[in-house]
């Protein structure tokens, strides 16, 4: 764990600040429910804030309390300017380099005159001037309540707040089944719903949303899954063609590649994405056990995250990704196979 300056950083709030706190680009629940948790925290104790994201998040996650405030980057890039510009602190939460919220956005956080305060749980995170970084937590909104504690206000988690630190906490951990989802992990849930957090509501505006096409585009993935037994792996292939086919929306994809984890004896699951768009393959790996998938996304992807989950992306045709990325599995054989034992 890193925890840098935190005597410093609870000063400087002690006073009335004006503060951004923003998150990742392609916004997670963790995301939305961690800047949204600490923006509700800090307004009752009497700051100023103002959420940016570098662009959309899926719908399912826009009910979340406070979601109607926030400023997208790509669409409302002058008020997130002027937004900073005013502010005296930014808080980066739930990534640990700038880079994570897009090259226009990053341009102009590089320029931004004050300091930063990070709460994360990636490896690896950039130096910044106030930072609580712990990569043993199941998520950042685990790290905001926890900071909230260390700040000496639980007292001051209501309806809301309880709401979107739930929500992050819960989809961070795939519903509490994931190895980072821990006995303190289930006591902070438990406080939380105590603290007014509707845990069956949330499940059902989360989980209980598809859209008819968003099944049949689910389908689709499912019908072009693969397995590579040998190497205890499995993959899933979608095209620009098939998601534009099925009415394709952001956070449609959200989860798919869990399928392929799903599977009896796999312990390495992957899907790749086409972005026409953004002219790249976006790629999703999950593990079991001990293969770390951070470190395999950053080796060979430009990406990483978490030893079980990460991100990564590749410039190459959707094709010639999954080529490379199936000549990279013999290396990788024994590590995959002594992973977890199914």
């Amino acid at each position: 764990m890193i925890l840098k300056q935190f005597k410093e950083l609870q000063e400087f709030l002690s006073k009335p600040q004006k503060v951004v706190i923003i998150g990742h680009k392609n916004p997670d629940g963790d995301a939305i429910g961690s800047t949204l948790g600490l923006k509700h925290y800090l307004d009752k104790k009497g700051h100023k804030t103002q959420v940016l994201m570098p662009n959309e998040y899926p719908e399912f996650l826009h009910w979340i309390p406070g979601s109607e405030t926030v400023y997208r980057f790509d669409r409302q890039n002058n008020q997130c300017v002027k937004a900073l510009r005013k502010s005296t602190l930014g808080f980066l939460l739930d990534f640990n380099a700038l880079h994570r919220v897009g090259s226009d956005m990053q341009n102009t956080l590089e320029k931004y005159e004050n300091d930063f305060a990070l709460i994360d749980h990636h490896q690896q995170p950039d130096d910044f001037t106030y930072m609580y970084s712990d990569t043993s937590m199941s998520s950042t909104c685990q790290m905001v309540y926890n900071f909230i504690e260390m700040m000496g206000d639980l007292d001051l988690i209501d309806e809301n707040i309880a709401t979107c630190l739930y929500t992050g906490i819960m989809t961070d951990t795939g519903s509490f089944r994931f190895r980072s989802t821990t006995s303190t992990t289930h006591r902070i849930i438990a406080d939380l719903i105590d603290k007014g957090a509707e845990n069956d509501k949330i499940h059902s505006n989360v989980n209980d949303s598809n859209t008819y096409s968003r099944l049949l585009l689910l389908g689709q993935a499912l019908t072009n899954l693969e397995i590579l037994p040998e190497y205890k792996t499995a993959f899933i292939t979608l095209t620009e063609a098939e998601k534009q086919r099925y009415n394709y929306e952001k956070g449609d994809t959200e989860g798919i590649v869990n399928y392929a984890l799903s599977l009896k004896g796999i312990v390495f699951g992957v899907i790749f994405i086409e972005d026409e768009e953004q002219g790249i393959v976006k790629i999703s790996f999950r593990s079991k056990g001990t293969f770390s998938v951070n470190q395999f996304a950053r080796n060979y992807f430009d990406g990483g995250g978490h030893d079980n989950a990460a991100g990564g992306r590749s410039e190459l045709s959707l094709q010639d990704t999954v080529a490379k990325f199936k000549s990279l599995l013999p290396e990788y054989k024994n590590e995959l196979v002594s992973s977890y034992e199914v």
